[in-house]
């Protein structure tokens, strides 16, 4: 059951990216068909800034996100020494190199992991999951955490945030371009008649919509990812309770002040509560706790 839904969770992903990737080059279609009359060059110039953001957001990941959430590193397990041992061993349990631990001064418990690769990882908690954690239950936010570096979710969401960005930047160029006139001229458009404008029109659309698009795409992929990390998480420890318990306090709790809006998808749960309850969920950052802790009952 536990591997089942480890390889399920690992090919919705596959799907996702295929996914996000093809709405930029959409995106980049649509402004070469509006402003170039060439579907190619657009898609070009889409794929290029694409894979430009990827590696610049990729190279410095791991301290952008820290900054942006005013997360303190710590250095040795006299720190915190319960905190520091809990991670050193979870990574030894998963195989990776151990990541570097900061402490997000906050009175809501929650915790992410971030980074480029297992190389390059980094892992933060709240002081708020400190106070209220017993080690069973930080043990099992850890694993969680560990569990997304041992996957590369950190790289995974790393892109999807580089992707999300020219996705924006692609849309902000078409509408300053269209509010300034840029493009063809009304004769041309006349001349190519009827297929023109139904392209025209669905060009214009593709930027209006295209950033509601990848912010469903992306909070998609992050939803796959919570419940990959915690079956993955329970194969570290053999635990499911302490994270279900661990879940349980952290939902029910306040909203947390330090954390950034663009990173909320990097936390194991919404720092901000502001999950979904109409159904839908397709804007939820995390799938419902509700059914993640029914997800671990399960195994």
């Amino acid at each position: 059951m536990l591997f089942e839904q480890i390889q399920q969770n690992k090919r919705k992903t596959v799907f996702v990216m295929v996914g996000f990737f093809a709405l930029v080059l959409v995106i980049g279609a649509a402004l070469g068909y509006l402003f170039m009359r060439n579907l190619i060059s657009g898609i070009v110039v889409a794929a290029v800034l694409a894979i430009i953001y990827m590696a610049i957001m990729i190279g410095n990941s791991t301290n952008v996100v820290m900054q942006m959430n005013h997360a303190t590193e710590i250095h040795n397990a006299q720190q915190y020494p319960d905190l520091w041992h809990i991670v050193e061993d979870m990574a030894l349990v998963a195989r990776v190199p151990m990541p570097r631990v900061f402490i997000v001064a906050d009175d809501s418990p929650n915790a992410f992991a971030t980074g480029n690769d297992p190389e390059h990882a980094a892992v933060a908690v709240t002081t708020g999951i400190m106070a209220r954690l017993n080690r069973e239950e930080l043990e099992g936010v850890i694993a969680h955490e560990v569990s997304h570096i041992r996957n590369y979710d950190i790289r995974l969401q790393t892109i999807a945030l580089a992707l999300s960005a020219v996705i924006s930047m692609l849309v902000n160029i078409g509408s300053n371009m269209l509010w300034w006139g840029a493009g063809r001229s009304r004769d041309d458009d006349r001349e190519e008649g009827a297929g023109n404008i139904i392209g025209l029109i669905v060009s214009i659309l593709l930027l209006v919509l295209g950033p509601l698009a990848a912010s469903i795409a992306q909070m998609a992929l992050s939803r796959n990812r919570e419940y990959l990390a915690d079956a993955a998480g329970v194969e570290l420890t053999r635990n499911p309770q302490g994270l279900i318990n661990a879940l349980l306090k952290i939902t029910d709790s306040e909203p947390m002040q330090t954390a950034d809006p663009s990173s909320a998808a990097l936390y194991i749960a919404d720092p901000f509560k502001g999950l979904s309850r109409s159904g839908a969920h397709l804007f939820d950052s995390h799938p419902p706790i509700e059914a993640r802790v029914a997800k671990l009952k399960a195994m």
